[in-house]
């Protein structure tokens, strides 16, 4: 019987690349991506001194709001940009427009200290463009239609002495329907208002929902009545606290009682949900069986005695001594069988092989039981002796 070479006999190959190879195949991808990042930064830096974001007053761009800051500023209103909710909240007063250029980008909870802090304070609060996710909580009893304005000029249609003197202006887009009974709805599209102006309930402030923000975009603030509009809007009080919100503003991950998973939209919820699903149903495909193995031929020849190592290194990494012992076992038992005139087909059968071992050996039937069907041994040194009684047997049963 074979044993169990010393593995420092066998040489040992690997096909796994170096440390130096990966980064001599890397090192090129590596380059690219740092010079990518370094002329993205480059790029930000030169442009970030003269180039700001849309309804912005300090912003010279066709998207931006600088031709209304300069307008106001000749006629004595001073302009102030502000970027976080403390700012904002802190600059309402009487003597103040507070103008909120994207509602739409403030938390729930943002929106409701906003609110707070202006409904009473005297100030008149512009809101450009507000959608259903904020108007309802900043202007109360308004919401957003559905269905926004097919036509971008619109007539005033109102008495509001603001619109009638601008005439006709770029007020289309989100329309707007209102609960309260003293509002001025202006700029109707098909029956529905794309301005509107909201009283306060104290000390003579009011908020104005502006459905479009073209009238303060510098290249549509010379067309129609576009400038007029926009000056009587936020030159009735001697300040402008233009509020941009940002996402860097600490108030925006101000997540209150709220859990890390209630921070996590539905949607993330949802999608992740789907992937573990879609990866379970490729799990279960890949991993069903296709049919029966297919024996390809070796590219090389390799040595019974290289198997046999392997298989046996195998066995003792694993730890496997009955899988080992059982291997052994059923491969004697097989070339006993014809030596004792049994069948291969009964070569695994106790009640036929040792019969017929026990009459030519004339051996206990019960110590041949227990050297071929019995446990499996309890340690390696064990494992190395049922081989040698293994491998006695078979040369006693080959003696002539």
């Amino acid at each position: 019987m074979t044993t169990e070479a010393p593995e420092a006999t066998l040489p040992s190959t690997s096909a796994s690349p170096t440390t130096r190879q990966v980064w001599t195949r890397s090192r090129g991808i590596l380059l690219a991506l740092v010079i990518l990042v370094a002329a993205a930064v480059a790029i930000a830096v030169v442009r970030s001194d003269a180039r700001h974001g849309s309804l912005d007053p300090r912003s010279a761009d066709p998207s931006g709001s600088r031709a209304v800051a300069e307008l106001l500023a000749d006629r004595g209103v001073t302009t102030r940009v502000v970027n976080t909710l403390g700012e904002a909240s802190t600059a309402t007063g009487p003597d103040t427009t507070l103008l909120v250029a994207r509602p739409d980008l403030l938390t729930a909870r943002q929106q409701d200290r906003l609110h707070s802090a202006f409904v009473n304070s005297g100030s008149r609060t512009v809101l450009v463009a507000p959608g259903a996710p904020s108007v309802g909580t900043l202007a109360p009893g308004v919401d957003a239609d559905l269905t926004p304005s097919f036509d971008s000029t619109l007539p005033p249609g109102c008495s509001l002495p603001a619109a009638r003197r601008a005439g006709t202006a770029d007020t289309g887009g989100i329309r707007y329907t209102a609960d309260v009974s003293d509002a001025d709805a202006c700029y109707p599209s098909d029956g529905l208002p794309t301005l509107l102006r909201i009283p306060a309930a104290e000390k003579g402030g009011d908020t104005v929902v502006l459905g479009a923000p073209d009238i303060l975009r510098n290249d549509r603030l010379d067309e129609h009545g576009n400038a007029s509009l926009a000056l009587q809007l936020l030159g009735s009080r001697p300040h402008v606290v233009w509020y941009l919100p940002s996402l860097s503003d600490d108030s925006a991950t101000d997540a209150g009682d709220r859990s890390f998973t209630d921070l996590i939209p539905s949607g993330w919820l949802w999608g992740t949900l789907q992937l573990f699903v879609a990866a379970v149903l490729a799990a279960l495909w890949r991993a069903r069986r296709l049919g029966p193995l297919v024996p390809e031929r070796l590219p090389v020849a390799i040595r019974a005695s290289e198997t046999v190592e392997g298989r046996a290194r195998l066995y003792r990494k694993s730890n496997a001594r009955d899988r080992a012992a059982s291997a052994l076992r059923s491969t004697t038992r097989t070339r006993l069988a014809p030596l004792v005139g049994v069948s291969p087909a009964q070569a695994h059968a106790p009640e036929a092989l040792l019969p017929a071992l026990s009459a030519q050996l004339r051996r206990e039937g019960q110590s041949l039981h227990v050297l071929l069907f019995g446990p499996p041994p309890r340690d390696d040194t064990a494992l190395i002796h049922l081989a040698d009684q293994l491998d006695a047997l078979e040369s006693e049963v080959r003696r002539p």
